[in-house]
Formats: C-alpha cells, structure tokens, sequence
C-alpha cells in the first residue's frame, strides 16, 4: 500500500489533509508531519479539521495553518484522511469529502471501515502517526526537526508515555529516530502534561467527588457534568487524561470516563489493562477503538447509560 501512496504523491500536486472531530495529539501530529512532507516535496498542501485544535497542542510546528472551513474541493486531487475508522468521523463535511475522487485512508483502529481509494491500516502499530512515520521513510524525504517534533508527539500521546500495549519495538525505535532528528522528548512532555490551566484541575476536583468503583467486575468509573463545566470554566479537552484515573488504582482493570455532550447524551471513554479488551465493549454501543482503549456515544439518562454498560461488561466477562 505504502507503493501505492507513493505513486499518487509522485503523480499529483494538490492535497487536502483531514482528521476526527474531537482532535487529539496523534491525529494532530500525524496531519501535520504529513503536511510538512509534502509542502517539503513541492506540493500543495491544505489541512482541514471541522474542530477548533486544543490548546495544549497549540505547540506543535505548523498547527497555525490548521484551517476550520472546508475549502472548494474542486482545488484538490487527493485527500488524505487520518486516523478515522470511519469516514463520517471527519464530522459534518464527511458528504463532501467524500466526493474526492482519490482518498487515502491511513488509520490504526481496528474497527477502521476500509473506505477510500487506496487503505494503509494496521491495527498493531502504535498510532497513525507511526504509519506517517513509515510513509516518510519509504518516500525517502527529510525528516526535518518540525516533522520529528510532531510524529514523537503523537506517538507519545497514542501510546500514554509508552506505557500501553500498542508500544512495540518498532514503536521504540521509530521515536528513538525522531529524538536524533531533534525532537525534544523533555520540552514536548512538558507542553502535553505539565501545561494545565487551572480550569483543568479544578473540574479534576469535581471528577474525583464521582469516582465509583465496581470491584465485582474490577471497574472504576467517573463523571463529568455539563454543569461542572460551566463551574469550573472548563471545556471538554480538559478532560482528556482523566479517564486513565481509575485504571491506575491496583484491582481495577477497566476504567471509564462518562462525559455529558448534552441533554441524555453521554461520550464513554475507556481504558483497560492486560488482555481486557474495551474495544469489545465500545463496539456494542457503536464506538470502537483499541484493545486497552475506546470510545463510544449512548443516548440515555445518566443511571440508564450507566447500567446498560456495566451489564455489558459483566455478561462479556471479558475473555481473551
């Protein structure tokens, strides 16, 4: 696949780069080492995200040229689209998007839909932006230090610090590379994890006061409110994190975060450890994910939402 992309890189000039709504460090790193690559080869290069970028990934080289409106896709030949398992994951431009002749699909999900042109997917690699990272190497283009700085961030974040399961040698490898090409392990780490407004610890607080812990089935669980929110001067980006909380208490093997969108809407994020695979519970609800981590949305009252997956956790007893 990877000689596939290429040719289409080699063969066309203009290039619209795209993500999930709800961005995160590897969707952002990986469309913006994949836009620096190709702005590096000549081309024409714009990327596209329907959601605003989060304030700790402000850092990131490039992240400034991120535009919010879809541009006229008659100007495009080809359209990247990364770390999406589906194509609507894109947001309320998935329709026109879809209307791009060419589409490359490069993903990591497992649950990934295998819409597009041309598919680079591999479940088993750490995160989209490893895939990014192999697509410059195979290219054979400079890995210049602004390109290093993003892939190590995405790579950084995907994998919690290189702590979960899908941190494999390659993995290793590929972001000991990145370190000689000049990112800054320290400087990076220090603007995702130790850059917190207070907003963020202040709805921590309130999070906290929801913890609940279901030992019979190993799970801890949270809350977060629009109206702790509205409180605390938060917006849902500060949450991320909070969900890896309960899962690092010894004895909890699953954790989740409950998130209210809006009236009997709920985003469920969840983390597992070992062999548990949550990924199997979000794809009940329609999410989907990784083994040790997924995601899903549930309409419902809070108490509905929240026994409905507890009773799925319980019946899927999560066998490997």
């Amino acid at each position: 696949m990877l000689n596939s992309i290429i040719d289409i890189i080699n063969r066309y000039n203009s290039f619209l780069i795209t993500s999930h709504v709800r961005l995160d460090g590897d969707a952002l790193g990986s469309e913006l080492a994949l836009y620096q690559m190709l702005k590096n080869v000549g081309k024409d290069v714009v990327v596209y995200n329907q959601d605003e970028t989060p304030e700790i990934y402000c850092f990131l080289p490039g992240s400034h040229k991120i535009v919010h409106t879809l541009p006229a896709l008659e100007n495009f030949d080809v359209v990247f689209v990364i770390d999406c398992s589906e194509l609507d994951r894109t947001g309320n431009e998935a329709r026109r998007i879809g209307t791009v002749e060419k589409i490359i699909n490069i993903d990591h999900h497992i649950s990934n839909e295998n819409f597009g042109t041309v598919t680079f997917i591999d479940h088993l690699a750490s995160s989209s932006a490893e895939l990014i990272y192999r697509l410059i190497i195979k290219i054979n283009s400079t890995i210049t230090k602004d390109i290093a700085t993003n892939l190590y961030a995405a790579i950084l974040t995907d994998t919690g610090g290189f702590c979960y399961r899908n941190t494999s040698a390659n993995t290793l490898i590929a972001a000991g590379n990145l370190v000689e090409k000049g990112a800054d392990p320290q400087w990076i780490s220090e603007n995702i994890y130790e850059s917190n407004p207070l907003a963020k610890i202040r709805l921590l607080t309130r999070a906290l006061e929801t913890l609940v812990f279901d030992w019979g089935i190993k799970v801890g669980y949270m809350l977060v409110t629009r109206k702790d929110l509205e409180q605390t001067g938060a917006c849902n980006e500060l949450t991320e994190g909070f969900v890896d909380i309960p899962r690092s208490i010894r004895g909890i093997e699953i954790s989740i975060l409950f998130m209210e969108l809006s009236e009997h809407q709920f985003k469920l994020s969840f983390r597992s450890k070992g062999k548990v695979s949550v990924e199997r519970i979000a794809g009940l609800f329609g999410g989907g994910g990784h083994i040790n981590a997924a995601a899903c949305y549930i309409n419902g009252d809070f108490e509905n939402v929240l026994h409905r997956v507890l009773k799925a956790i319980e019946e899927l007893s999560f066998n490997p």
